[in-house]
């Protein structure tokens, strides 16, 4: 049987090696420190992130990369996007010479506006670059590590690779597609995180469900114009890795994106909503990035563009929305 080790002892990472460890698979989880490994595996759960879910006698914690990863078949990188490339050059000498990797970070690097496959393509030894594959999807972690019916996708032009993938991740509760679009996958899952945070502020300042169905509606508008223009296929973005998980992001209450923008709209600052929170939300850095990449791409994008104002140029939600609602009328 396929052994796996995953990249980060964060909820999502954490939550792929229970549930594949609950098949009776062997997993090691990568832990920072030691002393991060040794509390995992006293308390065989992750109190920090994900308090509960007890792990399987197959998973196992460890802090490192020579023992975490050797001989797994299947590496899972499922980090912040803000620490990608630096978590890809640390495991780079341990990867089997077979594995396939499989990012599981929704986001776009900063400042460059790559996708996460594009970082582990220049960071990892070549040997392993046509077995690069990503994984996204309507993938709220707490959800997937209750046991509630869940799907995701898995992408990569080699067809050989996602199958592999599919067959260690896919289980009864956790319903696994293959596409070989991985563009696509990647940036419906990194763009949706943008139209999120929109949302979020649309429920805080109760502008009701006909407003939040528009803006959810033209902010997928927006992901295929940006998609296509880098080179997805426009199917993969009505799919579950597009509009599937666009839908589930904007609407949960376990959303992190939807639930900074919330906050944003009942007045409190940027810096202290990320500072009180745990975990990451990807869609601040990545409406930068997403920016930069319409600019060089010309592609219009006013959402985004209104959601950067509101970000990092302090500019009033309520104003925002005024100028969205008053751009001169188009054709849907």
């Amino acid at each position: 049987m396929a052994s796996v080790g995953v990249v980060g002892a964060t909820s999502w990472g954490t939550t792929l090696a229970v549930t594949v460890a609950r098949k009776g698979v062997d997993v090691c989880l990568l832990a920072r420190a030691d002393d991060e490994a040794e509390e995992l595996e006293r308390e065989r759960e992750n109190l920090r992130f994900l308090p509960g879910a007890k792990f399987p006698p197959g998973l196992h914690v460890d802090a490192s990369r020579d023992r975490a990863l050797a001989g797994v078949d299947i590496v899972i990188i499922a980090v912040p996007s803000r620490s990608m490339r630096e978590n890809a050059r640390a495991v780079r000498d341990f990867l089997p010479p077979s594995a396939v990797v499989v990012s599981a970070t929704k986001g776009l690097e900063r400042g460059s506006a790559k996708r996460m496959s594009q970082i582990l393509v220049e960071e990892l030894p070549a040997g392993h670059h046509d077995r690069i594959c990503a994984l996204s999807g309507p993938n709220l972690a707490h959800e997937i590590v209750q046991g509630k019916p869940s799907t995701t996708v898995v992408a990569s032009p080699n067809e050989d690779a996602v199958k592999r993938a599919q067959s260690v991740l896919n289980s009864p509760s956790f319903r696994v597609y293959t596409n070989t679009d991985i563009v696509g996958v990647e940036l419906g899952g990194a763009l949706k995180n943008i139209v999120a945070l929109g949302a979020g502020m649309s429920d805080g300042l109760e502008y009701g469900d006909n407003a939040k169905a528009a803006f959810i509606t033209r902010g997928l508008a927006e992901i295929a114009r940006l998609g296509v223009a880098a080179g997805a296929e426009p199917l993969t973005l009505a799919g579950l890795a597009g509009m599937g998980d666009l839908i589930a992001t904007c609407s949960s209450p376990l959303s992190r994106n939807r639930r900074v923008g919330e906050e944003l709209a009942r007045g409190r600052s940027l810096g202290d909503i990320l500072a009180g929170m745990k975990h990451v939300a990807e869609g601040v850095d990545t409406t930068a990035a997403a920016v930069g990449m319409a600019d060089s791409l010309g592609v219009e994008m006013p959402i985004a563009r209104a959601i950067y104002s509101v970000l990092f140029n302090g500019m009033a939600i309520p104003q925002a929305v005024s100028e969205l609602m008053g751009r001169a009328p188009s054709p849907e």
